[in-house]
C-alpha cells in the first residue's frame, strides 16, 4: 500500500500548509469544542488532549486553544457531528466529517461540491461499508526497527507500514488511549495520533489526470469551514502522484 502511505504522507505535509490559509485555526478550534464538551481537562479527556496536540503541531496559539475550551458550554452546544459520504472523481469512496451549526446549508454545499467534481453524494451507508473506524499513530523510527515492530505487535498494532523514517500504525478504536500512553511511557516518539476512518478496499487510479482531479476535489472539501475530516480510498502509486 506504498501508494496509500504517500498519499497520506503529502495529507500531512498540507495540513502544514494549510495553517497560512487561515481556516485552519478555525476548523482546530471547532474540533477542541466538540471534544471538550466531554470535560475540559485534557488529562481526563483523551480526545481533547488530542485535538489539542494537533493543534499545537501546527503552531495553534495557547489562547486560542484556551478560549476554544472555554466555549465547550456555549457555542460547542449548537455544533452538530455530521459524516456524509459519496463518490468522488474516479469512482473513490469519500467520507466527510463536518461540525455544523446549519445542516442543512451545510448538506447543500457538501453536494454541490460533490457535483462539481463530477461524483455524487450517496446515502448513509452507500460508502461508509468500505471503512472501518481505527485508531492511527505515526511512531519515530528507533535504532533497531525489526525490535521495535514487535514491541508495536505487543502493544496493540493490528497493522503497520513503514513509511521511511516513521511507522504508521492502526490500533483499535477503543484501545488508542491506552496504547498511546503505554508507547510513551516506554520511551517511543508518537508524532500523530488520531481516530481515522480506515479503508477496508482501495481503488488504485493508475492515471494522472484523474489523480489531479482527486486531489483538487480533496482540497477543495478540506478547505470548507465546516469540514472537519476527509478519508477516501484512493490507492495512488508513487509514479502517478509525480506526474500530477
Amino acid at each position: 500500500m506504498s501508494g496509500h502511505s504517500h498519499f497520506a504522507t503529502i495529507k500531512r505535509q498540507k495540513a502544514v500548509n494549510d495553517a497560512a490559509k487561515g481556516n485552519l485555526f478555525s476548523k482546530m478550534a471547532r474540533a477542541i469544542m466538540i471534544a471538550a464538551k466531554s470535560g475540559g481537562d485534557p488529562d481526563m479527556n483523551f480526545k481533547l488532549r488530542f485535538e489539542i496536540d494537533k493543534a499545537r503541531a501546527v503552531s495553534m496559539p495557547k489562547e486560542n486553544i484556551e478560549r476554544a475550551i472555554a466555549k465547550a458550554t456555549t457555542e460547542a452546544a449548537n455544533l452538530e457531528e455530521i459524516t456524509y459520504e459519496g463518490f468522488g472523481p474516479g469512482g473513490i469512496g469519500v467520507m466527510i466529517e463536518v461540525a455544523s451549526d446549519n445542516k442543512n446549508r451545510t448538506a447543500q454545499e457538501i453536494k454541490n461540491l460533490f457535483d462539481r467534481a463530477g461524483g455524487s453524494m450517496g446515502g448513509p451507508n452507500s460508502v461508509a461499508f468500505n471503512f472501518e473506524s481505527k485508531g492511527f499513530m505515526v511512531i519515530k523510527k528507533k535504532d533497531d526497527p525489526d525490535a521495535q515492530m514487535l514491541q508495536l505487535i505487543d502493544a496493540g498494532a493490528e497493522d503497520m507500514e513503514d513509511i521511511g523514517s516513521s511507522f504508521e500504525i492502526y490500533v483499535a478504536p477503543d484501545k488508542l488511549g491506552q496504547i498511546h500512553k503505554a508507547l510513551v511511557a516506554a520511551g517511543f516518539e508518537v508524532t500523530e495520533t488520531e481516530l481515522q476512518m480506515k479503508p477496508k478496499n482501495f481503488v488504485t487510479v493508475t492515471d494522472p489526470s484523474t489523480a489531479g482531479k482527486i486531489m483538487k476535489f480533496i482540497d477543495e472539501v478540506e478547505s470548507h469551514d465546516d469540514v472537519q475530516n476527509v478519508f477516501i480510498n484512493a490507492d495512488i502509486p508513487d509514479d502517478v502522484m509525480s506526474k500530477i
